[in-house]
């Protein structure tokens, strides 16, 4: 029985990961690779210094890529498990999913921690962030969502940065939907810990995170690391001793990123990508606003990563028909994920282009009249 070819057929994903992929990167998947052979060490070795290229960083200056299997959460909860030393506290800023999710890692690990909560529209208070470092000398680190994808918000991290170093706290940073996409200057910014994942702006598919680091600081803690499978310190080690991964690395996603990563030089890199995921958003908050849909955020605080929009007051609007349409039609978008508004949320990352925008706009059209609802929200939300 022969399998068939990867085609560009596939429904096309309006999500932030897992997203829709090119040719190129399914058609790397077809081959096995065997994790010991020198040739694989090699690729493994290439992406770790490709990635610190990217992020505009030199291992001469002690910087380091860490890659983990996983989902890019692991590498969060890698982060806290691995890096922070016993007697110290985390100062977590969440203003969505993902910065709660920060919370959930440190309960469970028993660090403990401080959290600052914003409401999911807007960005941390900054200057309740420095009265908070200043009254509690316990606080050695600050952790951050960069783009935080529950509403599409982009956070200031460089202003976060400012405060955290004023301060002389160490500074994580979630930069899942953002690292390669949106310029990011981990030394300028302050950033001690960048984690983000193979499957976001890099146009990849899930299986592996990976953390970008000063060597010092991964090792500083390694003797009170809290996880076997999780330690970043032992991970790096493996790395050093034979350019291995310690236990079974997902071989056939490292060579679909090592193609993911071609891909995103051959396009301009960090200036291009974003380039285009801009285009994209901006022909996408046009279109629907012509639809009548608004918009969550306002422009102020929006990435062009992935847009909430209010769900229709319409009784005869559920989103759950509303999905199924436009599944139906090769379209795949996101579920609200708002504690306090009922949204629904399209990205416009991965290997999409201005002409699928304009398609997925065309199938909305046509579901609003085949549904029969009106895509207006209640007249206090519009903007």
């Amino acid at each position: 029985m022969s399998l068939p070819s990867p085609t560009n057929r596939d429904a096309r994903l309006f999500t932030p990961g897992p997203l829709t992929t090119s040719l190129g990167v399914k058609q790397a998947m077809m081959h096995d690779a065997g994790s010991w052979h020198s040739d694989f060490n090699a690729r493994i070795r290439w992406i770790r210094e490709r990635l610190l290229a990217i992020a505009e960083l030199s291992p001469v200056e002690g910087w380091e890529t860490v890659l983990l299997q996983g989902s890019g959460t692991y590498g969060v909860e890698a982060v806290f498990a691995t890096c922070i030393p016993p007697a110290c506290r985390v100062c977590v800023l969440a203003n969505g999913a993902y910065g709660e999710r920060m919370v959930r890692m440190l309960e469970h690990l028993h660090i403990d921690h401080t959290v600052l909560r914003s409401p999911e529209s807007e960005g941390p208070d900054l200057s309740l962030l420095a009265e908070t470092l200043a009254a509690d000398p316990t606080i050695t680190h600050v952790a951050a969502v960069h783009c935080e994808t529950t509403t599409g918000i982009l956070n200031p991290i460089a202003e976060i940065g400012r405060v955290v170093k004023r301060h002389c706290c160490l500074f994580i940073v979630d930069a899942m939907s953002s690292f390669g996409a949106v310029p990011l200057e981990m030394e300028s910014t302050g950033i001690d810990f960048l984690i983000s994942s193979a499957n976001k702006c890099l146009e990849g598919v899930p299986g592996f995170c990976f953390v970008i680091a000063r060597r010092e600081s991964l090792l500083a803690n390694a003797a009170h690391a809290r996880s076997l499978s999780l330690n970043l310190a032992d991970q790096l080690r493996g790395f050093d001793r034979n350019g291995q991964f310690r236990y079974t690395p997902p071989t056939h996603v490292l060579l679909a990123f090592e193609q993911a990563l071609n891909e995103h030089t051959a396009e301009g890199g960090v200036a291009a990508r974003g380039a285009r995921y801009q285009r994209n958003h901006e022909i996408l908050v046009a279109g629907m606003r012509g639809l009548g849909f608004q918009p969550y955020l306002p422009p102020a605080v929006q990435s062009f990563i992935i847009t909430a929009f209010h769900c229709p007051s319409d009784p005869r609007f559920t989103f759950t028909e509303f999905y199924q349409a436009l599944a139906g039609r090769g379209f795949i978008i996101y579920p609200g994920k708002i504690s306090r508004a009922e949204t629904f949320r399209i990205a416009n990352i991965g290997h999409l282009f201005e002409a699928d925008i304009h398609d997925l706009l065309a199938a909305v059209s046509e579901v609003t009249v085949t549904l029969g609802f009106n895509p207006k929200p209640p007249a206090e939300l519009a903007r």
